[in-house]
């Protein structure tokens, strides 16, 4: 099959929101076989799919986003795509989203063609039922507080940023299943999409950190005036912060294992000996770490920091250690 012609950007969008939901059903699917589904060729539908590996929830970290295996996709031309089970799932909107899609729909359905109207009308009609209210119902919705801004610890913070005190928080670690107390220097409020982000200098951590607002269990406002009275909040609303801490970790890659670098955000890379090379990837979890290395092995070793390299061998023995137990032999 060629290739199609004027695949417009929208095209690709709406032809990869259908794909991951039909590869999950599937579990594995031939690339050919994916591409007449779709009634598209072979070489569109590897483009969606380098695509989708750059694509996954915020923050954006590797253990966020959708994993498409590369090895499978260029060798036997089989495609396999994990981490990406939300797509599958219905999607539930926020008053706020649902507010946005009614007001983008009702200008889009002033402007658009007669062919797209009963489309748009049809929509509209569809997430006004699902709403349980009209479209006028739906508008008001948005002047409301929203039960992430009405928590007990939006007033506390809140106070302290006005008054320039410091804030005690219990804080959920997510990447660590664990929870932090820390005292920081609160800066400002933002709203990134539909989460609440407070903006501070985190004295336990040293640095600039940006914590979500619902992570936080308890905030009890301080005495003790901030550090820097005149710093600024950050502009969070592009994305580039994280909300949990990371370490960066150096690995050493060979050739069959250089995917990683377009699958994966690679803070650095640098030549390495014997056509290696060597790559710096921000890593929050140590759990994700050792699970992406062992499905590298052999081809990658960690170089930094120490204490990591000695968990992954630990752990690559503790896995040899089940097969010898069951009385696997090995060349």
């Amino acid at each position: 099959m060629t290739a199609q012609t004027g695949d417009t950007a929208p095209d690709q969008v709406a032809r990869l929101l259908a794909l991951v939901p039909y590869l999950l059903a599937h579990g594995e699917v031939r690339l050919d076989d994916a591409a007449a589904h779709f009634g598209t060729d072979a070489e569109q539908i590897e483009r969606d799919l380098r695509l989708l590996f750059m694509t996954g929830l915020s923050p954006g970290l590797p253990g966020d986003l959708i994993e498409v295996d590369l090895e499978a996709l260029e060798g036997e031309r089989i495609i396999r795509v994990d981490n990406a089970d939300y797509l599958a799932r219905p999607v539930r909107f926020s008053p706020a989203e649902a507010t946005a899609l009614v007001v983008a729909l009702r200008t889009m359905l002033e402007a658009a063609p007669a062919e797209a109207r009963d489309v748009i009308e049809r929509t509209l009609a569809k997430l006004e039922e699902a709403a349980g209210q009209d479209g006028e119902g739906l508008l008001r919705l948005h002047v409301a507080p929203t039960p992430l801004e009405t928590s007990a610890v939006v007033p506390v913070l809140e106070s302290a940023i006005r008054s320039g005190h410091q804030v005690e928080i219990t804080y959920h670690v997510p990447s660590r299943d664990e929870e932090s107390r820390r005292v920081v220097d609160p800066r400002g409020l933002a709203r990134v999409e539909d989460l609440l982000y407070l903006d501070a200098w985190c004295h336990t951590a040293g640095g600039d950190r940006a914590f979500r607002v619902d992570r936080i269990l308890e905030a009890t406002e301080l005495d003790t005036t901030v550090a820097d009275p005149g710093a600024r909040a950050r502009d969070l609303t592009g994305g580039w912060f994280s909300d949990s801490e990371t370490t960066t970790v150096t690995l050493r890659l060979t050739p069959p294992a250089r995917w990683v670098m377009e699958y994966y955000q690679v803070l650095d890379q640098r030549p390495g000996p014997d056509d290696t090379v060597d790559v710096d990837l921000a890593v929050a979890s140590e759990a994700w770490l050792r699970s992406l290395l062992l499905r590298l092995a052999p081809h990658a070793s960690v170089l930094a920091p120490a204490e990591h390299a000695a968990t992954l061998v630990a752990t690559a023995r503790a896995a040899l250690g089940h097969y010898e137990d069951d009385g696997v032999d090995f060349p």
